[in-house]
């Protein structure tokens, strides 16, 4: 039995949930998602919440049920709260500034950097260093974080790189000088 499977999804005031065939569209104040569910997992919507259920007793269906109804929560939180990741920017010499919709970064090639910024995302640049990425969708948001932060990973002599805010990244002693004999 799934733990998250089991869980119900309270509805908040002011999101609207609709089911047609094997689509799945939540608005709220944000914005509109929509979802399509798998066939192995069974959606009923009542009035303020929401359950999810599994529709057989395989082995895949056990696979999805936890799936789904963490597929819609993460709908749900994102049309009424949005989600948010930060990154920062650690080196001497790297710089990343927004000209229009676009993400221009110097980090340390011989050309600057440049990333198309989507149009459901927004996208900041706070104290030269922190990069905000934000929007209605977790999966949106995570992958474009991810995407630049594969720019430029953090190495682990000095640290200079893209890091999650908050992430802690061990640090390799260096190579030290051999004692002559």
């Amino acid at each position: 039995m799934s733990k998250i499977g089991k869980k119900l999804i309270v509805i908040p005031a002011g999101v609207e949930v609709k089911k047609t065939d094997s689509l799945l569209e939540v608005k709220g104040p944000k914005g509109t998602l929509t979802l399509e569910i798998n066939t192995k997992a069974n959606v009923i919507i009542s009035e303020k919440e929401i359950v999810v259920e599994k529709g057989g007793s395989s082995k895949e269906a056990n696979a999805v049920w936890g799936l789904v109804r963490s597929l819609i929560n993460n709908m749900v939180i994102g049309v009424t709260e949005g989600f948010e990741k930060k990154l920062e920017l650690q080196g001497v010499g790297y710089r990343m500034s927004m000209q229009g919709k676009k993400l221009v970064m110097a980090l340390g090639f011989s050309h600057p950097v440049e990333v198309d910024t989507p149009e459901d995302l927004t996208v900041k640049v706070e104290d030269n260093n922190v990069l905000s990425v934000a929007g209605i969708s977790k999966q949106r948001v995570g992958q474009l974080a991810a995407v630049i932060r594969g720019l430029k990973k953090v190495e682990p002599y000095k640290g200079k790189g893209f890091r999650y805010q908050g992430e802690i990244v061990r640090r390799k002693v260096g190579k030290k000088a051999g004692t002559a004999k």
